[in-house]
């Protein structure tokens, strides 16, 4: 995880941040094709950045104490996955099997469609984020680097252990947030990259 963070996601913030200066410069010259040259740059490295920090949050040690590692902590949740799915060992199944099913690099994610509050699995290729109107509960990173050195190709394994470090506390926290507070963390934890 530490390479992962202090290499991939540092990566993204890095890359970004020359972007964005790039992005002001061209603007301060009213060079509109080198503005509208520097979008995919800033929209692929801001959504590196975004999700990583989403989904750091959203990680616990697997004994860690301060967040639970269990859903059994979060019954809001537990209901509410129960409600949409039947159960939550039905949820989880669900969830696998769209991240196995997700060709190639992206992110797999638990949201809440912020107009009818229903929960859906859904998917995002390369480091787009989750579409406007979803609010994001749970991220899983799908990119092989989330997975490669400790599980080599398996992405099956990783995909079934990554409930041994769910924060359930933060998911649950997010379920009863609103948007705008869900996506805080982004400039909170920017700071500390």
């Amino acid at each position: 995880m530490t390479l992962h963070h202090s290499k991939h996601h540092q990566a993204y913030v890095t890359n970004l941040n020359t972007a964005l200066v790039s992005q002001a410069a061209a603007s301060a010259t009213n060079s509109i094709v080198q503005q509208v040259h520097l979008q995919a740059a800033i929209r692929f490295n801001a959504g590196g950045h975004i999700n990583h920090t989403l989904f750091w949050e959203n990680l616990t040690p697997a004994a860690g104490t301060a967040a639970s590692p269990s859903v059994a902590g979060a019954p809001r949740l537990i209901a509410a996955l129960t409600s949409q799915w039947g159960s939550v060992d039905a949820f989880k199944g669900k969830f696998e099997e769209t991240l196995l099913g997700l060709q190639g690099s992206g992110w797999g994610w638990l949201v809440q469609d912020v107009e009818t509050n229903l929960l859906e699995i859904i998917t995002s290729k390369d480091q787009d984020i989750v579409p406007k109107g979803k609010k994001p509960l749970l991220g899983v990173d799908m990119w092989e680097h989330a997975y490669y050195l400790q599980y080599l190709n398996n992405k099956k394994e990783y995909v079934s252990g990554i409930w041994n470090v769910i924060n359930w506390t933060v998911v649950e926290r997010r379920l009863g947030s609103d948007i705008d507070t869900v996506f805080s963390v982004v400039g909170t934890l920017a700071a500390n990259l």
